[in-house]
């Protein structure tokens, strides 16, 4: 019998949560009392929406990402519906755009402003009207631009084509209507070929989302799934529900055959949702239970065992809700891999907390930061229609790097990506980092044309501050604006002193490797 240890190597082992300090939580929000199962928060690198509460219909907020502290009492909602918002979800491709899901029974689509929102926003792109009840929750293509789906309480997915120039659409591409009961879940793999959703019949389905058949169909019984998560590329599944005792449990499953699962593991008795979270990168999977203060975290691996728990971040105050950030919003320079935005209502308090693997090198961290997926669709929707099927395309997350993937064709909405910087920290530490490829040997004769380039990129992303202008942000109207915009003018100048320091030490190093050049042609 071979003895296998008891400790496995992993560089993943030692993260920890860190949560924000005050001022950079978002205090005084309005966070929505629905009881449905869903996040009700959604995050990309410029905004950070939430569901609120609203008299007479249903409304969400958008707030700028650096917008922080406490929030204005009048801020303008985004509102429109007549029914309360149920799902908020943005776009991958681009982010000024968002679609919401409500129980008025149709899905809107709103093309948010650059500039600051001044009263309150009803202006939608599209609506989509389809179903006959309210529709729970709806999920963008993870691959091909402007190709939506949504899950109503009337059993049925509905597949939608966005790239037409109606403003109202009335009838999806594809609708798929073979649950019994309210689809609890959505989930795709990888590059949007399947589509995993979890019903309450407590089955999971795995199906073709193009031609709405059901590939792979689980009756276990011992385990009563809520919510199911595709992992990456392990052709794995994970769902998370109740064992036949309601204990909170966790399932692994093979996609390819759901009639016993891989392996289970029971958490806790308490009654709330486990909402589950994926790294692809890490191959972390984040645990997230509604009504808990904690945050549980594992490893996955594809050999046995195959969940490898780590430890979890404990909080005393328990979550509404969580939206987590893409990671081309991540700040590397902190060695930060995922992050968390959490709803506290009994505090009406939006908390960042940040997973952080602790390193002593300021330097980028390429093991941590494997290629990501990145804000460019690899696929039309008229592609993807007619059956095409391409992994995202990937970047890299070190400052500076261009896309990895061969380029696709142009998306069919390209005005707000084209001009939005790709991540606020990435333009934050763009020139904060740049320095790390100085520090090595370089002929100054190769890298100086493409210096001179990246540094007039910086020189023009440096008037953006977290996707604005300053020059065309509103004055400020309040006291707590006003020392807003004071603090991140010092952020700003502190930041600028920090650069002007590195391009001198940069400028010391380029005459040390000349001379050297010099000396070495010499002796030569």
């Amino acid at each position: 019998m071979s003895w296998h240890p008891q400790y496995r190597s992993s560089k993943f082992r030692h993260v920890f949560g860190k949560p924000a300090s005050k001022e950079n939580c978002y205090d005084s929000v309005p966070i929505t009392h629905s009881v449905h199962d869903n996040h009700f928060c959604a995050v990309n690198p410029h905004f950070i929406a939430v569901v609120t509460e609203c008299a007479g219909g249903g409304a969400f907020l958008v707030i700028p990402l650096h917008q922080t502290g406490k929030l204005d009492p009048h801020y303008p909602k985004v509102c429109g519906h007549r029914g309360n918002v149920l799902d908020i979800k943005w776009n991958p491709f681009d982010d000024f755009e968002i679609a919401s899901a409500s129980e008025d029974a149709t899905i809107k689509i709103w093309a948010i402003p650059k500039q600051l929102l001044s009263r309150n926003f009803t202006a939608y792109r599209k609506e989509l009207v389809g179903h006959a009840r309210r529709v729970g929750l709806v999920e963008w293509h993870p691959t091909a631009a402007n190709i939506l789906f949504s899950a109503g309480y009337d059993y049925k997915v509905m597949v939608w084509n966005l790239d037409t120039k109606e403003s109202v659409i009335m009838s999806p591409v594809k609708t798929i209507d073979c649950h019994q009961d309210v689809i609890l879940s959505m989930s795709f793999n990888t590059n949007g070929s399947l589509l995993a959703t979890t019903c309450k019949d407590r089955k999971i389905r795995v199906l073709d989302p193009r031609a709405g058949t059901v590939l792979q169909e689980a009756s276990y019984k011992g385990h009563r799934a809520n919510k199911v998560l595709f992992l990456g590329n392990l052709k794995k599944l994970l769902s998370t529900g109740t064992s036949r005792w309601n204990n909170r449990q966790i399932a692994l499953w093979d996609q390819d055959d759901l009639s016993v699962p891989l392996t289970e593991e029971d958490l806790d008795g308490s009654s709330g949702v486990l909402f589950p979270f994926y790294d692809s990168d890490t191959n972390m999977l984040y645990v997230v239970g509604k009504g808990d203060g904690n945050i549980r975290y594992y490893e996955v691996s594809a050999d046995k065992p195959h969940l490898n728990y780590l430890t979890e971040y404990r909080s005393y105050h328990p979550q509404k809700g969580i939206g987590f950030m893409p990671k081309r919003g991540l700040d590397v320079s902190t060695c930060e891999i995922f992050r968390f935005y959490k709803l506290i209502t009994t505090k009406s308090l939006i908390e960042p907390i940040s997973m952080i693997v602790p390193r002593r090198s300021e330097s980028y961290q390429e093991d941590i930061y494997p290629p990501t997926a990145g804000a460019q669709p690899s696929l039309t929707a008229r592609e993807w229609l007619s059956g095409v099927n391409k992994g995202p395309v990937l970047v890299s997350l070190r400052p500076g790097s261009e896309l990895l993937s061969p380029r696709p064709l142009p998306p069919e909405r390209p005005p707000s990506n084209s001009l939005a910087p790709a991540s606020p920290h990435l333009v934050d530490q763009t020139e904060a980092l740049v320095a790390d490829d100085g520090r090595r040997p370089f002929s100054p004769l190769e890298k100086a044309p493409r210096w001179t380039a990246e540094h007039r990129l910086e020189e023009k992303k440096a008037w953006l501050t977290n996707g604005f202008d300053i020059f065309e942000c509103p004055p400020p109207k309040t006291e707590n604006e006003l020392l807003q915009m004071f603090y991140r003018q010092q952020e700003e100048i502190r930041r600028l002193r920090e650069l002007v320091t590195q391009r001198e030490v940069q400028a010391k190093q380029l005459e040390l490797e000349i001379k050297n050049l010099r000396m070495s042609s010499e002796w030569s």
